[in-house]
């Protein structure tokens, strides 16, 4: 074996010694980004970019479903159009990138480079919306942000991230609530159902909740090392964007009426989520329906025999509805293309060769559990798709028994911080609804509030923070 091969197949540091450097690795030798020449950039490569394919593809099927259809808006925003809700600009300016210069020449006014698309695309609303009868716009865009961020991760936090946002306009603030939950029930379809990632669904505090928003909403799931990630979040805006922005339109009685906003997105950071949630030291855990490759077919001995014959039938056989690929490269031994496999998190592993022929069987390895079994060749499609099936279960059911263990209750906060510090994970804990108590639990903690959930439970009747009155159960957590 060459020394370039010794090299790729190194260790992956554990996560149980340095967590970060295990992230780091993984997603360096498993080919999924490189860093750019920009500081804070990434260049996400295929293999990288065929796990946000599949993401972006379910997703986008499920906004369709429900009537939303997408749209491109300019990279740029004028910035007259940023400063018109003042919230909005205050939480957004820190990171702000702007642009100066045409060519050689100064710009008469400063463009940002979109950090968020509420204040362009409620610009072309307003120009648009005449009547009631145009109501409903449900609108959404594929697209990359940039935020201007100090401190860098390759998918978590980077300064340029690809993402969706939804943007949608309704005559009610019912419907637009209704619109907020739907969206983010799709969310938790995508974690789940996709990413086979358990989530916590519940609202934000008003510290933590998106800057204009009248509540945000959130799912929040949690990663090996005890901290949180939020996934994906879903504001209703109520009328603060459409009356800053003049968006008005004729109602039933033909009155101008300002409608009711709706913004919602997902991001790059699910697949740092994704990582964090099922990988190994042996390197990524992808689940079946979210990976770019679902079957890697390892030929052994392929010169004997009829050895690729079978390969190449079983390869035609399974393409039409299975991710498959062929592992023919003559250069790497198998036990090689094993290890490549398995760290680049492939669910399952065939491999075929003189033996198995003889038996009329496959050598099926699976990624999840690290177990070889053998299997017949009959009914081969089906039984691999039930497999994958069994895997995304499995994977799910893993890292739900993995969180729930990671969970933890405090009543006071002498619980509190010996929980966070000593067994990092959720804390579920009664809340006064206090800004102060929360900014003080943040401070003496790291932990900030992940949710208020939709599944509120009785832990008592006092705050944790300053023994109060409680209003609400809430998810505490160090987070990403």
């Amino acid at each position: 074996m060459s020394k370039k091969n010794k090299q790729f197949v190194e260790e992956i540091t554990p996560m149980e010694v340095d967590f970060p450097q295990w992230y780091t690795d993984v997603i360096l030798k498993t080919d999924l980004v490189d860093y750019s020449p920009v500081k804070g950039f990434m260049v996400i490569k295929p293999y990288g970019f065929g796990i946000w394919e599949n993401i972006q593809a379910f997703a986008d099927r499920r906004f369709k479903e429900t009537g939303h259809k997408n749209c491109y808006f300019p990279l740029l925003i004028p910035e007259s159009l940023l400063t018109r809700e003042a919230e909005h600009v205050e939480g957004f300016a820190p990171e702000v990138a702007w642009v100066t210069h045409g060519g050689h020449n100064e710009l008469a006014e400063r463009l940002c480079v979109r950090p968020t698309s509420e204040t362009i695309i409620c610009s072309m609303y307003s120009k648009w919306l005449k009547s009631y009868r145009d109501l409903p716009y449900l609108y959404n865009q594929w697209c990359s942000v940039v935020r201007w961020e100090k401190t860098t991760r390759p998918f978590l936090r980077t300064s340029e991230f690809l993402w969706q946002e939804g943007h949608t306009l309704h005559e009610t603030a019912e419907e637009a609530k209704a619109e907020t939950l739907q969206m983010l029930n799709i969310y938790k379809e995508v974690a789940e159902d996709l990413l086979a990632m358990p989530v916590v669904c519940g609202q934000k505090s008003e510290n933590e909740k998106f800057a204009g928003a009248d509540s945000t909403y959130t799912i929040e799931a949690l990663m090996h090392d005890g901290k949180a990630l939020q996934s994906g979040t879903s504001h209703f805006l109520g009328q603060h964007f459409t009356k800053a922005f003049e968006i008005q339109y004729s109602d039933r009685d033909g009155n101008l009426a300002n409608p009711y906003h709706t913004s919602w997105g997902i991001s790059t950071r699910l697949i740092g989520g994704l990582i964090m949630v099922h990988g190994d030291n042996r390197g990524l855990v992808l689940p079946p329906r979210v990976a770019p490759t679902q079957v890697a077919i390892v030929p052994i001995a392929a010169h004997k025999g009829n050895v690729m014959e079978v390969v190449d039938s079983i390869y035609a056989d399974l393409k039409g509805s299975i991710r498959v690929e062929v592992d023919d490269r003559p250069n790497y031994s198998p036990g090689w293309k094993f290890n490549e496999w398995e760290m680049k998190g492939v669910p399952v592993r065939l491999e075929i060769g003189p033996k198995d022929i003889e038996k009329n069987q496959i050598t099926v390895f699976r990624r999840d559990t690290l177990e070889k079994t053998q299997i017949p060749m009959e009914n081969l499609k089906e039984s691999i798709e039930n497999l994958l099936d069994e895997i995304h279960d499995g994977l799910y059911n893993k890292a739900l028994k993995l969180r729930e263990e990671k969970t933890y209750v405090a009543k006071n906060m002498d619980e509190f911080k010996k929980t966070i510090e000593e067994t990092p994970g959720f804390i579920k804990a009664m809340w006064c609804g206090d800004t102060e108590c929360e900014l003080k639990v943040k401070e003496e903690t790291g932990a900030t509030i992940r949710c208020m959930p939709f599944e509120q439970e009785d832990l008592g009747d006092t705050c944790v923070c300053c023994g109060k009155k409680a209003e609400k159960m809430a998810y505490f957590a160090k987070a990403y």
